[in-house]
């Protein structure tokens, strides 16, 4: 299957993915039961390019605009909410590189992304204090990459990596092949929830780095479109929120239309018409409508910025906007989307808590999703803003300075 980019619109672009969704589906609870890794499902959407959904017409994508893409992304969500989070990287490098305005390093990587490579990242590290340890420096014949990564969501699927490294107080934004000598990827991931998404260990031992493999220089004091990348990687998990809600709504409308009994009540009584069920139905119905509702509008908040993003604009309004909306958003997902998930199991009672349904993935999911950007500490700084003025991600952003003036000060520069 290839792309036919004159019919991939908002409605048509998910009948082209339909049965890659429902492929998709079909294996989602075998996967969860045997923890195996999902190899079929990212080569499925690597062959009908997927990957290649916001990469202009000219260098062989799709080139959809962010509102169809979240769109298709919570119809990937439904089918498995792994998937989401998988290529979430992979995303996020190609929201990147529409930002620069190279149109030769373009080419260069949107030709590969067209081709159906898929990029991961590492980028978190375990240490006492924020910052990278990883390093780059220059050897006899190049660069070179050492250092272990950690939380590498999706680079154990991916073909390509990008890497944040350290050369003295620069900081840079380089991308390996996963094939390359010195590259090691492990599946160590423990979470109880999304264990597919190959979260786990990624380390670098003298990995050779090409001039041209170095993406950009990245800032210390104000990385360009913080705020702007913020709200869109954060919109990867309300889209992936809102697929897990329609599965919720699905797999409760799945399990209650062929049961005849429901408890306390003697002889066969069809269960699609006790109230009581119909109620739970009805609110999960309605939660899943709100979740969705919040997400696009984040989506299309997002949308508007989008326009000065590709455009290589370093700061505008609107990035600060969406991220704003992001964050108030997922003060009310977190909360519907784990109610749904708890209130699912009241349609059927302990027969629903049978492992081979695997029922509880949805609750498991949500759970480990909302742990990834504390919302408590989102709400927190929402009330700074409303109060004082505050902007969002002012701590981080004064406290990088902060660490990049105390260096510069013992290194004598400042």
């Amino acid at each position: 299957m290839t792309f036919e980019t004159e019919h991939l619109g908002s409605s048509s672009s998910a009948d082209h993915f339909a049965t890659i969704f429902a492929a998709i589906a079909d294996g989602a609870v075998e996967r969860e039961q045997s923890r195996t890794l999902a190899f079929d499902a990212v080569d499925l959407l690597r062959s009908v390019k997927f990957g290649a959904l916001r990469v202009p017409k000219k260098y062989g994508g799709a080139g959809l605009s962010l509102v169809d893409t979240f769109e298709l992304l919570i119809r990937l969500a439904e089918a498995d909410s792994n998937l989401p989070q998988i290529i979430r990287a992979h995303f996020g490098f190609i929201e990147n590189r529409l930002h620069r305005q190279n149109e030769n390093e373009k080419g260069r990587w949107f030709d590969l992304v067209a081709s159906g490579v898929f990029f991961g990242a590492a980028m978190a590290e375990l240490d006492d204090k924020t910052g990278t340890t990883t390093s780059l420096r220059r050897g006899e014949s190049g660069w070179i990459l050492d250092g272990t990564k950690y939380y590498s969501t999706g680079t154990i699927y991916a073909d390509w990596i990008a890497a944040i490294a350290a050369d003295g107080e620069n900081r840079y934004h380089v991308a390996v092949p996963t094939s390359a000598p010195g590259v090691e990827r492990l599946d160590d991931w423990n979470g109880f929830g999304q264990r597919l998404t190959g979260s786990g260990t990624t380390h670098f031992r003298d990995v050779h780095v090409a001039d041209d493999q170095i993406l950009n220089v990245i800032s210390t004091e104000n990385p360009p479109g913080n705020a702007y990348l913020t709200a869109y990687y954060q919109l990867f998990h309300l889209a992936t929120f809102s697929g897990i809600a329609r599965a919720i709504l699905r797999d409760a409308r799945e399990f209650v239309l062929p049961r005849t009994r429901t408890f306390g009540v003697p002889g066969k009584v069809s269960q699609k018409d006790d109230p009581l069920v119909q109620s739970v139905i009805g609110r999960l119905s309605s939660l899943s409508f709100s979740i969705n509702a919040l997400t696009r509008r984040v989506s299309e908040a997002l949308a508007s910025a989008s326009v000065y993003w590709e455009q290589g604009i370093e700061d505008h309004p609107s990035y600060a906007n969406a991220e704003i909306e992001a964050f108030q958003a997922q003060q009310i997902i977190v909360g519907q989307i784990l109610e749904a998930a708890t209130l699912l199991f009241e349609v059927g009672g302990a027969s629903a808590t049978s492992a081979t349904r695997r029922l509880d993935r949805h609750w498991r999911n949500a759970r480990v999703l909302a742990s990834h950007n504390p919302a408590i500490q989102r709400v927190r700084e929402l009330g700074d803003l409303v109060l004082n003025g505050t902007p969002l991600g002012s701590a981080w952003r004064t406290g990088t300075a902060r660490r990049s003036a105390d260096s510069q000060e013992k290194a004598g520069v400042a």
